[in-house]
């Protein structure tokens, strides 16, 4: 079995269809129903999750050297691109669902030119860098991986040293930057996919009702830079504890209850002192009130998901803000079916990659593996596809950063992206709205970032 060796070299005989438009498309203009002949293993249809591959590769004795220029290759050469991923330990099913989805875009995308060489992290960050040195020795251009963070700090400095580039799993922004580019959905895309969303619906006052973690720490100071960057405000950012046990009172904090509830009994009063006949009509118009006054947001970001999600969302009319009145907004973590059955939630809004694109990589991977693609195997796939791009340019080093850094970007199969030179990545967003039957596209993703505005 794969995550039984070292690494693997796997070299596919399938052309790639170029698409003429703004970004280089990495995904198929259609599903393949059959790949052409292969040297070495059948179409995408005959893949099995586990199958084993060919026989370990070559070396090309490289070995990594400080301040080591990039390596060039020759234009009609082999390119020998290294994937670094967890084959063995807890992590295991996570690289295996990344290899499936390498091995599909190797078969759909790429050239016999591709040589893809694997190599199992373990996901630790010492299986990490014995797996880069033996790639970097064994002559590869470009690194795909690995998958978390502590492994991607691990591989940067023998990386950076040997020349070679890489393009990261992780979604931690701070790994970013020194020859590294982070693939995944970054929590600032996210919010500023929805702030500039939320905007454009003259929506200018924001809170955000956050865990207190790392992911909802990092969400609330991404608002704090993002909104007033936009011309709106961040009126209010609350914490709540992880497990829910004070959400009730946060809420409440959030809400200004006690109060706008104080403000009612006031206005209650003045009301009753008065014996007009307006006065009384106006006081009769309280009886149906639970506080005075609005709330001084009209938008709030939660980020957080199933359970804890539906317990925020039900207090916030219990408080008295109005989600009718109020936008909810979420990241992806809202990603998750069933949400409509809190009423509160429904109307809420949440950025999503293109649907179209993922259900049709969905169905192709569910048509090779027979099984649903796991976390980040959507990474795997436009990682390898995004190499077989760069690779038919014919350049003698097609991963030189300007390369990785097209301004243009890419079309993969959750949309487009693009690399930053600080090595962070832009995406574009879909904006899904919650209903009662489930979600609906409300704006779709923009498929060239002339149409993003960033």
């Amino acid at each position: 079995m794969l995550k039984n060796i070292g690494s693997v070299i796997v070299s596919f005989a399938v052309m790639l269809a170029l698409v003429a438009c703004a970004s280089p498309d990495l995904t198929p203009s259609k599903p393949a129903a059959k790949a052409p002949a292969a040297p070495v293993v059948a179409a995408p249809a005959a893949v099995k999750q586990n199958a084993p591959l060919i026989s370990t590769p070559n070396p090309v004795p490289a070995p990594a050297i400080a301040g080591a220029p990039r390596r060039t290759v020759d234009p009609d050469a082999p390119v020998r691109v290294g994937m670094l991923i967890p084959l063995s330990g807890p992590s295991q099913p996570t690289g295996q669902g990344i290899l499936n989805a390498a091995q599909l875009a190797l078969f759909e995308m790429a050239d016999g030119r591709l040589v893809l060489q694997v190599y199992d992290t373990q996901g630790t960050p010492d299986g990490a860098l014995s797996a880069a040195t033996k790639a970097i020795a064994e002559g590869v251009q470009l690194i795909l991986g690995p998958v978390f963070a502590a492994e991607v700090k691990a591989i940067t400095p023998q990386a950076q040293a040997a020349g070679v580039n890489v393009v990261a799993f992780s979604t931690d922004p701070s790994v970013a930057g020194n020859n590294v580019f982070v693939l995944s959905f970054l929590v600032e895309a996210q919010v500023r996919e929805m702030v500039a969303y939320a905007r454009s619906k003259e929506l200018s006052r924001f809170a955000v009702l956050a865990p207190d973690t790392i992911y909802g720490q990092t969400v609330a100071d991404t608002v704090r830079t993002i909104v007033p960057a936009s011309g709106g405000e961040v009126k209010r950012v609350v914490y709540f504890d992880p497990n829910g046990n004070n959400l009730e009172d946060v809420v409440r904090k959030l809400a200004d209850f006690d109060k706008r509830k104080a403000a009612l009994t006031q206005e209650r009063n003045t009301l009753s002192a008065a014996q007009d006949e307006a006065s009384q009509l106006a006081l009769k118009r309280l009886e149906q009130l639970e506080t005075w006054g609005d709330v001084d947001f009209d938008a709030i970001i939660i980020p957080e998901q199933g359970a804890r999600l539906t317990q925020a969302a039900t207090l916030l009319p219990f408080f008295d803000i109005d989600t009718r009145r109020v936008q909810l907004l979420g990241t992806m973590l809202w990603s998750t079916r069933g949400l409509g059955r809190e009423p509160a939630l429904i109307g809420g809004l949440y950025p999503a990659p293109a649907p179209e694109t993922s259900r049709d990589f969905a169905n192709r991977y569910r048509q090779a593996f027979g099984s649903t693609p796991g976390p980040l195997a959507n990474h795997g796939y436009d990682a390898v596809a995004l190499a077989a791009v760069l690779i038919r340019t014919g350049s003698t080093d097609p991963f030189r950063a300007s390369a990785l850094t097209d301004p243009s970007g890419f079309s993969g199969v959750d949309g487009i992206f693009r690399f930053r030179p600080n090595g962070l990545s832009d995406r574009s967003f879909a904006i899904m709205q919650i209903n009662r039957d489930g979600t609906e596209v409300v704006r779709a993703a923009p498929t060239a970032f002339s149409d993003v505005g960033f």
